[in-house]
Parts: structure tokens; sequence; C-alpha cells
């Protein structure tokens, strides 16, 4: 059997305001022309289906347009819900497509997924569960479990219903596993929301181990293999979903494999999209604008860092912007401001003490705002949250 595996659309999601409509329009050609010409027999959509749990109706619509071309000629499509969708809205036209070869399971549930190949006659039992929040979590095993076993760890939680959806995996069956969490171990990037607190939401590999040959995964944006039984990835999103995914390569996952086999995977990259990129440049404005002459990076959306001696005006923010649509951010960055963070960095005073002096030398003695001071430590939380993605290699 050959299984496509792919996740985290974010269908009708915007950069800082920019639609990405027209590439998520573009993507979707893509993959059904992926899985016409590799006869995909099954696609499997590890969740994150929409960007909100209110998505445009645009959005809708091209998630219907896709499970439809998607499934012509009988090949199933089995979809859950990731930590973004509203459950309820993924789920609510399954009595409409599901003879059409489309599952959609929008809340965790007990029992498995099965399908059967039309171009192979082989069948699929598949473990899917849809992004678990602890509260769903608890009210599914509440009925087969003591109070004992409630408290335990959502990781073992999240393993006993994985062992649970497993109960029908046969030797005569290929069986699969698919979920939305955040497996111990996974690369993360900052356009994920987060579905872990302090480590809480996390879940152990072993975690997944309900005898599956196979389990796709959704959530992490960046496509990676995670240790554990069998065969575990995820896809990855098809689209860069912010800055620090800039460079990352965009895939999808064909998986060829039969009843009681080791899977054999292939990934694919992807043409659609933007690419985002950042440009940190030490010559000022004058080497951005030869950039951009040049037609540097002529199609991306740019995070634009420049270090300057004189202060930028209103007018040179708003005629780079012109320059080139693409400009999202503009970062200047000034000699005096990084010997300021320097000193942050050396020092042992409170950072928000630090920024308070500094703003008064800037200011002449003017006292900073709560509000403002707020906003720096957010910033540099921020920041430093960033900090050990812009080092990683795929």
């Amino acid at each position: 059997m050959r299984i496509l595996h792919t996740g985290d659309w974010h269908l009708g999601r915007t950069l800082e305001g920019r639609s990405r409509q027209k590439e998520q329009e573009q993507f979707i050609d893509e993959l059904v022309e992926i899985a016409d010409s590799a006869q995909a027999d099954l696609i499997l959509m590890a969740g994150d289906v929409y960007d909100s749990v209110n998505p445009p109706a645009a959005a809708e619509q091209l998630f219907y347009d896709a499970a439809a071309r998607l499934t012509a000629g009988g090949r199933p499509l089995v979809v859950i819900s990731g930590n973004h969708d509203q459950p309820e809205r993924v789920a609510s036209v399954s009595p409409l497509v599901l003879r059409q070869g489309i599952t959609l399971v929008g809340m965790p549930t007990s029992q498995p997924v099965t399908v059967n190949a039309v171009r192979t006659g082989e069948t699929a039992k598949i473990a899917a569960l849809p992004y678990p929040s602890e509260a769903r979590l608890g009210e599914l095993l509440a009925g087969e479990s003591g109070e004992e076993e409630l408290r335990l760890a959502y990781s073992a939680r999240v393993g006993k219903l994985m062992k649970l959806l497993g109960r029908e995996f046969t030797p005569q069956t290929v069986n699969l596993a698919m979920s939305h969490i955040y497996v111990l171990g996974g690369v993360e990037s900052d356009s994920e929301r987060p579905i872990q607190v302090g480590g809480a939401y996390t879940v152990d590999p072993s975690a997944l181990s309900c005898g599956a040959q196979y389990t796709a995964l959704g959530h992490l944006h960046r496509a990676q293999r995670v240790k554990g039984d069998g065969m575990i990835r995820y896809s990855g999103s098809p689209l860069a979903y912010s800055f620090s995914e800039a460079g990352q390569a965009k895939s999808v996952t064909l998986i060829d494999v039969v009843p009681g086999g080791e899977p054999v995977f292939e990934e694919i990259y992807l043409r659609c999209g933007r690419p985002l990129v950042n440009w940190r440049s030490s010559g000022g404005l004058e080497e951005v604008y030869r950039w951009l002459d040049e037609g540097r990076d002529a199609s991306a959306f740019i995070d634009l860092e420049l270090r300057l001696t004189e202060a930028m005006s209103m007018n040179d923010i708003q005629r780079l912007r012109k320059s080139r649509e693409g400009i999202i951010h503009i970062r200047p960055v000034y000699p005096q401001m990084e010997l300021e963070l320097e000193e942050i960095s050396r020092s042992r005073m409170p950072v928000q003490e630090l920024f308070r002096k500094f703003y008064q030398r800037q200011t002449g003695g003017a006292e900073p705002e709560e509000s403002l001071i707020k906003l720096f430590l957010e910033l540099a939380e921020e920041e430093d949250r960033r900090q050990p993605e812009e080092g990683e290699v795929n």
C-alpha cells in the first residue's frame, strides 16, 4: 500500500496581514498532482486543516475542493483535527462525505479507522488520534479508568488511548497510527502554537507504541523523524509560516508498506510557496537598495535587519516598503543599542532596570511607561526562544 502523509495546512493563515491563499491553492494543486502521479492508495492528513477555529469561507472551500480532488477514483482520505482546528467544524460534514471515502475525525475516540485501498485491495487499520487536550482525554477515559488512572501523566494517558486504538491491528492489515501531538525530541519553530505547558503536554515516544508500522504526526512544521517503535515521522507544513522556518525545504512524505513489512519512505519536496528569508545588512540602506536592484530573493517574504549609524526616518521606512512588497519586518540596529545589549548580557542587574537606564539615557531622563517595559521584556523573551532555531540545520 502506498500512503501519502501530509499535515499542518493552516488554511486561512496570513503573514503579518499578507494573504497566503494563492500559495495554499498552489500547494493543493501540487499535492493532487503528487498523489495521482505516485498512485497513492491512501492520504493521511495529520491535523491543523485550518489556522483558526473560525476560518474564512475561502479556506473552507479550499479544503472541500482538496478533499474532493484527492479522493477522485475512490482513494481514501483520513483527516484528524489539530490544536488550531475546531473539532466539530472539521467533522461536521462527515455524513455527506463518508461514502466518498473521506473520513473526518474531529474528537478523540477509542475506535480505529478502517479503509480499503482500491488499487491493491489491501486493508489499513488506522489508530487516528486528533489533538488530545487534557479535558478530552479525561472525558474519553473516564468510563474505562478509575480515579487513580485519570491522574496519570498526560503522556501515559495518550499511550493508553493509542493502545486502545491499536487493538484491531492484525498481521493481515497495514497497521498505521496518526496524531497531532508534540513528541519529546521533536524540533519546534515559532509558527506552531504551543500545545504543551512546561512540558506537561509533551508525549514520550514510547506512548506511541501501539503496534503501528508507520506513525504519521502533525504539529511540528519541520519534516523530521522521531525515535521510537516502528517509523514515526512529522511530515511538516507545506509552506513556511514564520521566519523561524526560513531556509527549510518543505515536503510531503510517501510511504510504501505491506502487511507485516517494514515501511519505506520518500520525502517529496514541494515547489509551491514563497520562500521566507532573513536579510542581515551591515552596509546600511545603500546595501539593501543594491540587493533590491539586483533582484535578490525576488519572490520572497523578507525579514530585514540593518545596522545603521543614523536613525531611520519614516520616509526611509516607507520608501523601503514601496520598493518591495515582500518586505515584512524592518529592524534597524544602532551601535549604541548593541553596546547596551552587550552590557545587559554581562550585567547581573535585572533586565528591566537596564532597559530603564538605557531609556533614560536616550531620552534625556524620561521615565519609560510600565507598558513599554513590559513590551520590551516580552520581545526579549521571544528573541531568547528563537535563538536555538537560528543555528539549526535540517
